[in-house]
């Protein structure tokens, strides 16, 4: 298992052309294995950068914190 940090934030483009976010938690059990649950928001954007900023306003969000697919 990777112990490599997984970005809270996962920017993806579904079949429409849209952009959308993934809200991602991780958190280890007691053995330090990560779990990690993730939920997709509501709201769909026409740019990535426009998903950075709704990331930045509504979780503050920061640089490097952004994963994308």
């Amino acid at each position: 298992m990777s112990r490599e940090a997984i970005r809270p934030f996962l920017i993806t483009k579904d079949e429409d052309g849209h952009f959308r976010l993934t809200v991602r938690e991780t958190r280890y059990n007691s053995q330090g294995y990560p779990l990690v649950t993730s939920q997709m928001q509501e709201e769909t954007f026409k740019t990535a950068t426009a998903v950075r900023n709704f990331a930045r306003d509504m979780f503050k969000a920061g640089p490097g914190q952004f994963a994308t697919k």
